[in-house]
């Protein structure tokens, strides 16, 4: 990891720890403060890529240059940068789990200065790819078992940015991508039609699907809405019966009103004898037009989701905080209105039915029928397992969705499952507010 990928104030903070020899173990707790409106839970994401950015972390000689010529840091401070490795430790939620707003989706415990500088960095990763796995969560909640296609490369806010959309949808349940760098990357399967501009180039729409049908007959997915639906519909099925192209076959609507359409499609499919061609249906779906859809009994069988899955439309970001918790094996908090935290180490104990979770302290112990939510995945600054599969995180995932309740699924206006301190926390959070205040005004 480049050690420069944080803010400045970092850096800063980081110098003064060290030349005040304020190196104690510290812990720092990662989650969202709250949910937005249009969301009843979470999908954890980003842990891996903290982790793999982690395990390569140092001061190269260029940053220690750029650190000295321009930023001006003194020779003593550039020293202590080269010798800094990360020799932490990191409990977190598995990726693909579901999470809650106001429990940690991680804790780090590190010497001060270690754990301080990788905040922003760790921000970034969470904050972005849970609110991208979310996001995706839902169009698939939305399609209740209906096939769901990515389709955001095209708009993703960079082109890494689709590469992970890709990666994280895919965990959540989407079956494929239009993005051909993230199926090579990730193992995904890499699926595509045709757009608009290749059936301009013919002369008609009929000589433009006898094209492709007989370059890729194994795999032919027609566009139909170019000029008219219906009579595409029609340029489709004198296609197929022609050249009787074999495989996955399937008509794509990309426009229009999408359930008259679908309707109307599968009545001329079916009457065709081609019952067996699937029906794609794209053009600015998310969640909540794929909600309408299916509510509305549109025919069908795959969403291609594309822009506003891509980039969160809705909700872009998560109020995600990464806040000190405990130094030197003394709780802290922050006392400021509306942003209090709770002190401590702590755990995520969950029950699945019904579904549930309490937010304790590291080693309290709980009701039995609970499981911890944060498990060990760096010790001493060594990763403790391989990277996460995207089948194991989808596992995960699929697990968790079917013991939320329905409400924290509902795609209008969704309930989130409340989250509830332990006792032991409760007390602990009372007494190092007590503490806190006591010691300020005596301050003064």
């Amino acid at each position: 990891m480049n050690a420069l990928l944080t803010d400045l104030y970092e850096l800063n903070m980081t110098t003064s720890y060290l030349r005040r020899g304020m190196t104690g173990t510290a812990t720092f707790s990662l989650f969202v403060r709250s949910l937005p409106s249009a969301r009843g839970f979470l999908v954890a994401a980003g842990i891996e890529s903290c982790l793999d950015r982690l395990q390569d972390f140092r001061f190269e000689e260029d940053d220690i240059r750029y650190l000295r010529d321009t930023l001006r840091y003194e020779t003593r401070d550039l020293e202590a940068f080269r010798r800094l490795r990360f020799t932490g430790d990191i409990w977190a939620i598995p990726e693909g789990r579901i999470a809650l707003a106001g429990e940690p989706i991680l804790e780090v415990t590190a010497p001060l200065p270690e754990a301080q500088l990788i905040e922003t960095m760790f921000l970034n990763l969470i904050t972005f790819e849970t609110t991208i796995a979310s996001k995706a969560a839902r169009c698939v909640v939305a399609a209740g078992g209906i096939d769901v296609i990515d389709f955001s490369f095209r708009r993703t806010q960079g082109i890494e940015a689709g590469i992970d959309v890709a990666r994280l949808s895919a965990m959540v349940g989407f079956i494929s991508t239009s993005n051909v760098e993230a199926a090579r990357r990730h193992g995904l399967i890499a699926a595509g039609t045709m757009a608009h501009s290749y059936i301009e180039a013919f002369p008609t729409e009929l000589e433009a699907f006898r094209a492709y049908a007989q370059d890729f007959p194994g795999r032919v997915t027609f566009l139909v809405d170019t000029y008219d639906t219906p009579t595409g519909i029609k340029h489709a099925i004198a296609t197929i019966k022609e050249l009787g192209p074999t495989g996955r076959l399937g008509i794509r609507i990309d426009s229009g009103g999408l359930v008259a359409l679908s309707k109307q499609a599968r009545k001329m499919l079916d009457q065709a004898g081609l019952p067996h061609v699937r029906i794609v249906a794209s053009g600015g779906l998310d969640e909540f037009s794929i909600d309408q859809l299916v509510r509305d009994g549109a025919k069908i069988d795959a969403f291609g989701v594309g822009t506003r899955m891509g980039v969160s439309a809705d909700h872009p970001y998560l109020d995600t905080a990464y806040k000190l918790v405990c130094y030197e094996g003394r709780p802290v908090m922050k006392l400021s209105r509306g942003k209090v935290t709770a002190p401590g180490r702590k755990q995520v104990f969950r029950r699945s039915r019904p579904f549930g979770d309490l937010v304790g302290l590291h080693d309290e112990e709980v009701t039995a029928g609970r499981e911890r939510l944060l498990e060990p995945v760096m010790i001493k600054g060594t990763r403790q397992a391989t990277r996460s599969g995207i089948a194991e995180a989808n596992a995960r995932f699929a697990a968790d969705l079917e013991h939320l309740p329905a409400e924290a699924k509902d795609i209008r206006s969704p309930r989130p499952p409340l989250v509830r301190p332990t006792p032991a926390l409760r007390a602990m959070t009372s007494e190092t507010r007590r503490g806190l205040v006591a010691r300020n005004r005596r301050a003064h």
